[in-house]
């Protein structure tokens, strides 16, 4: 599905993704996993097509069509997902009416006519009951007031209603407490299957323990130094980041 071919990506003329490679196949959950600055959301933002970032060698291939010269909208029309770390407030716009934006909006890049009401509101009630979100909360604006679980939560909701074939996750367990943590999880194991995939980016363990990677990549100084299973994070939770910068030395 997702393969990432030596990219090299810069800020500011700083070079921060040193050759990155990794490739993620449907059905599969990818951990990304690494220290302050090592990358990891740099690395979101270039698979989105963030423009703050140069690619300046490499290339990133979803179901083999190259996504270099594609915007991000282009690259969310074609399935991909970005759950942002600091999801922004937009006033004066619902949760449903932004999904039906959306989703219409996705629906006439495909060429599709928009999706009817009646169907819409189907659809918005089958993945509200799925991830347990009161009715009430979906006629709230976007993101304005929210705690820091509901708009977690709204993500993940955008997530299922947009159906991506690859769902990455910037640290979206970022200052969630453990009930929260929870809920989030439950609703992206909920909406795994053997046609998307996700990409978990990480700096702690205790998100894997309730979604389970098949893959952790620890992202180290802008490179993929060590690959393994989950009992890879056990590792680092035990070991800390010093053991990976003292082993790739």
């Amino acid at each position: 599905m997702l393969k990432i071919n030596n990219i090299h990506a810069s800020v500011e003329d700083k070079e921060i993704l040193k050759g990155i490679n990794l490739e993620v196949k449907a059905g599969e959950v990818h951990a990304i996993m690494g220290p302050n600055g090592a990358g990891k959301s740099t690395l979101s933002s270039v698979i989105t097509g963030n423009e703050a970032f140069e690619v300046t060698q490499g290339e990133i291939m979803l179901d083999g069509e190259d996504l270099s010269e594609l915007s991000p909208e282009e690259r969310a029309h074609k399935g991909v997902f970005l759950s942002f770390q600091y999801p922004v407030e937009i006033p004066g716009v619902s949760v449903t009416n932004f999904m039906k934006t959306a989703i219409n909006e996705s629906r006439k890049a495909q060429g599709l006519e928009e999706m009817p009401a009646s169907e819409m509101l189907k659809k918005i009630k089958e993945k509200a009951e799925l991830l347990d979100i009161d009715r009430k909360f979906l006629s709230r604006s976007l993101n304005e007031g929210f705690s820091g679980g509901e708009k977690k939560r709204n993500e993940i909701f955008q997530m299922a209603m947009l159906e991506p074939k690859l769902a990455i996750l910037d640290e979206t367990d970022s200052g969630l407490d453990i009930d929260a943590l929870r809920i989030v999880a439950n609703g992206v194991n909920k909406l795994k299957s053997k046609d998307n995939a996700v990409v978990l980016i990480t700096h702690y363990q205790r998100l894997l323990e309730y979604i389970v990677p098949d893959f952790v990549h620890v992202l180290y100084d802008g490179k993929i130094v060590k690959t393994g299973g989950k009992e890879l994070a056990l590792e680092l939770e035990e070991k800390g980041y010093d053991w990976i910068k003292n082993s790739v030395k």
